[in-house]
């Protein structure tokens, strides 16, 4: 696990917004140490949550961890619980306990939840789709002896998902009406309806926004360039199942699950 030298929460935090596209549990832990610099002054501590929300638009687990520490009572209490519900996130194992015997699994990128749980079933065939060339973490994990898989370029992602029995869309935050993963789902997702193929969204720890935190955080600005991002926005049109940290659950009961709190003032 990559650790930070001890450094100050300025710094700490800035390292957490240029960060690149790491797993949600090592953003999480470095960037709750970080905001727990700020927690005996509850106004440094919401300048400093508003910012790396502002840098990190759509992570809805630093969302969540933001708003956890400016609601509750003892921000570095909350810090810590929420660094460890998201390293102890049981969505992986979950996934893996549901999953069809032997089946073609399309995977875009290399999601860290879905790759924690396709890794505890060496009898699938994980077809990865290599998005923006995104897809090497998970194509190195799989790659070992009685292992299958397949490397799909990008323009292959159609023809993969035809000949698959699931796919498996990782969010980086869900709300009432949408989703946001990585870019590639959204035609993931359209090809598979089309093609009678079921579509399994992965929404772990911090995920399941609240509506009024989705839409604040939707509303947020990004690129005037959406098809230079790595994720995208989605409706959940197409989804079939929803696999949580509770297990297996329908759209609608996975929508009405979050356990964020609500804090409009992070987006003010």
């Amino acid at each position: 696990m990559v650790t930070l030298p001890t450094v100050h929460p300025i710094e700490r935090l800035r390292y957490v917004a240029r960060a690149g596209d790491v797993p949600a549990e090592l953003l999480v832990r470095e960037a709750a140490g970080a905001l727990a610099g700020f927690a005996s002054d509850p106004i440094e501590l919401l300048t400093a949550c508003r910012q790396l929300v502002r840098r990190r638009p759509r992570c809805g687990p630093l969302i969540w961890l933001a708003a956890r520490m400016i609601t509750g009572p003892n921000p570095v209490a909350e810090a810590s619980d929420a660094a460890s519900l998201i390293e102890n996130d049981r969505t992986p194992s979950e996934l893996a306990a549901v999953l069809p015997d032997s089946s073609r699994v399309v995977v875009i990128g290399s999601p860290n939840l879905i790759e924690r749980a396709v890794l505890d079933r060496p009898d699938l065939h994980v077809m990865i789709v290599d998005a923006a060339g995104d897809g090497y973490s998970l194509l190195n994990a799989v790659d070992s002896p009685g292992r299958h898989h397949s490397d799909v370029p990008d323009w292959g992602m159609a023809a993969a998902v035809a000949e698959s029995d699931l796919v498996l869309i990782e969010a980086e935050a869900t709300g009432a009406d949408g989703t946001v993963a990585r870019s590639g789902s959204r035609a993931a997702t359209a090809v598979a309806t089309s093609a009678g193929v079921p579509v399994w969204l992965v929404s772990g720890v911090g995920r399941l926004m609240p509506r009024s935190m989705w839409d604040s955080m939707i509303n947020l600005p990004m690129s005037s360039d959406p098809w230079l991002l790595h994720t995208e926005q989605m409706p959940l049109d197409g989804i079939e199942m929803v696999c949580t940290r509770s297990g297996l659950v329908s759209v609608s009961d996975a929508v009405v699950a979050s356990d964020c709190p609500v804090a409009p003032e992070l987006f003010r």
